[in-house]
């Protein structure tokens, strides 16, 4: 995982190597793997922080730079980064502090998360009035509502919506993240940043907390009550649009934002890149429509 933005790009080195020596191996984890090392709690949320901002500095050298940014939980931390709101090394050894702290909720507070699909937000909260303990966490659209609760809890409604024949996927996580059972990370994220300066961010930063873009003067405690809050993601996309954005670059592996943008707006161009030769493309067609 960003091996070939190392190799191609200079600017996507200079984040790498400063990554690297903050955090040495990090490196390693991300050219050679495996897997698994790669999704250990240490090092996940750092190489992946790492290998997104590598890949918007890789998009501003091909002279494409954005009106707006935003980012989905971590992605946050890589749009404040890219913004200016945080230094580089502000950002990273926070965002290392971020995932073991969030670990250790994890730990105190076994937990899950499931995304729900083909309900609308309405009907999800009426079904969760019999499930206090249920929270709504990420909402990705329209019809897909990630939720997460302690295992049990967890069990207990997703039992209830397989009885009703509802749609959920359950998904591959440690922890019930963006819930109230990450409140303690969250304390310890915001009493970090209060010891660090934060900077008026070069171009707007939508926030997973309001769908709107940061205030600045309340920059720390939004950034820090993201991590025990919901992610409200189809209303930042929706706002966004309102705003006058019709074009989308997903930065970093996998296209799932993408996918979501897609639904939430199909008539916006969305395109989606995690090494130099898809980033080259998408950065060409983008800079090519704009100029009519």
């Amino acid at each position: 995982m960003g091996q070939a933005l190392y190799e191609q790009s200079a600017s996507a080195k200079r984040v790498l190597d400063q990554a690297e020596k903050q955090k040495p191996g990090l490196l390693d984890v991300c050219f050679s793997g495996p897997m698994e090392r790669l999704t250990e709690t240490e090092n996940a949320q750092p190489t992946l922080f790492a290998v997104s901002l590598a890949a918007a500095e890789m998009a501003k050298e091909l002279g494409l730079v954005p009106d707006v940014t935003a980012g989905f939980s971590l992605g946050e931390w890589t749009a404040c980064a890219y913004s200016g709101m945080l230094g580089f090394e502000q950002a990273f050894s926070l965002v290392i502090k971020r995932g073991l702290w969030m670990q250790e909720c994890a730990l105190n507070n076994p937990g899950g998360m499931a995304a729900v699909l083909r309900l609308r937000t309405e009907e999800l909260h009426d079904l969760l009035k019999e499930y206090k303990n249920v929270y709504p966490v990420n909402y990705n659209t329209q019809e897909q509502i990630v939720v997460a609760a302690k295992s049990d809890d967890l069990d207990q409604f997703l039992g209830f919506l397989k009885a009703n024949g509802k749609r959920f996927i359950r998904l591959n996580v440690s922890g019930a993240f963006h819930s109230p059972l990450m409140k303690e990370a969250s304390e310890r994220i915001k009493a970090a940043l209060d010891n660090e300066q934060m900077n008026v961010p070069a171009l707007p930063v939508y926030s997973n907390l309001t769908a709107l873009p940061y205030v600045f003067s309340e920059a720390k405690s939004t950034l820090a009550a993201q991590a025990s809050s919901r992610v409200l993601w189809a209303d930042t996309i929706l706002n966004m649009a309102a705003n006058g954005v019709d074009t989308f670059l997903e930065l970093g592996p996998g296209r799932v934002l993408s996918s979501f943008v897609t639904k939430l707006l199909p008539e916006a161009q969305v395109y989606q890149a995690d090494n130099p030769d898809s980033l080259c493309a998408a950065v060409h067609e983008i800079r090519g429509k704009n100029e009519f």
